[in-house]
């Protein structure tokens, strides 16, 4: 089948295969899926990276051709690929899959790219040393824990941004993330560990292909979700 005659109902299929809780299975489905990625989630109508670089300049105050960037989860490059389209210039990548990571370097918009089972693996970033890090539709049950929050926060300089985004799956443990992630960030903002810029809901950022739905319903089928972001105390408490 070509790429051009692939439908909703091949999506769903494929990504309904990727149903292990464990992350090690996930990482070896990306690395089967990596090379057709950027024109599958196309047809998903995928808007999260769009709907959060968008974000992040509507309230970034900083230099973007002199900011580092850590992109967190960077997949196949997506993110990088639309905030270099506001000036941004210098990228570090992080990933848990081989394949994505090939094809986030062949973009050549990253100076460096680390393999990393985020929540497993430390995260392969010098501590403080990032002006913006962005983790972008990786946060949720079975991808990546609510732990790896605390070590991105890590990765940034003081007085720095950072972008996250959080799905809300339709699942049993959609609300449980949720509440777990969102205590996590008011702890920090708590401890005075950073400040919080912005939140926004994410309203039809990607149809759902992880529940059957009838011929003609698709429409009706989509993930929501919410960015935050927060920024780095200049001096922490």
């Amino acid at each position: 089948m070509s790429d051009s005659s692939r439908t909703m109902e091949d999506m769903r299929v494929v990504l309904q295969t990727c149903k292990s809780p464990c992350a090690k299975d996930r990482v070896k489905f990306y690395d089967t899926w990596a090379e057709t990625y950027d024109k599958d989630v196309s047809l998903m109508s995928y808007r999260a990276p769009h709907l959060a670089v968008n974000f992040l300049s509507e309230n970034f105050t900083g230099t973007p051709e002199e900011s580092l960037v850590l992109d967190v989860a960077c997949g196949s490059g997506l993110v990088a690929k639309l905030m270099v389209e506001l000036g941004f210039r210098r990228f570090v990548g992080v990933d848990g899959s081989k394949g994505m990571l090939d094809q986030a370097a062949e973009s050549g918009l990253y100076q460096d790219l680390n393999q990393a089972l985020l929540g497993s693996d430390p995260l392969p970033a010098q501590p403080g040393a990032f002006d913006v890090v962005m983790i972008i539709g990786a946060l949720r049950p079975g991808f990546v824990p609510v732990s790896v929050i605390k070590e991105i926060y890590q990765a940034a300089k003081p007085g720095a941004y950072i972008c996250m985004s959080r799905v809300d799956p339709r699942s049993e443990a959609g609300d449980e993330y949720k509440v777990s992630m969102e205590q996590e960030l008011q702890l920090m903002e708590d401890e005075g560990l950073w400040t919080l810029v912005a939140t926004k809901e994410m309203h039809r950022y990607m149809l759902n292909f992880y529940q059957n739905y009838n011929e003609g319903e698709q429409n009706e089928h989509y993930l929501n979700g919410t960015m935050y972001l927060y920024r780095k105390a200049h001096n922490e408490s």
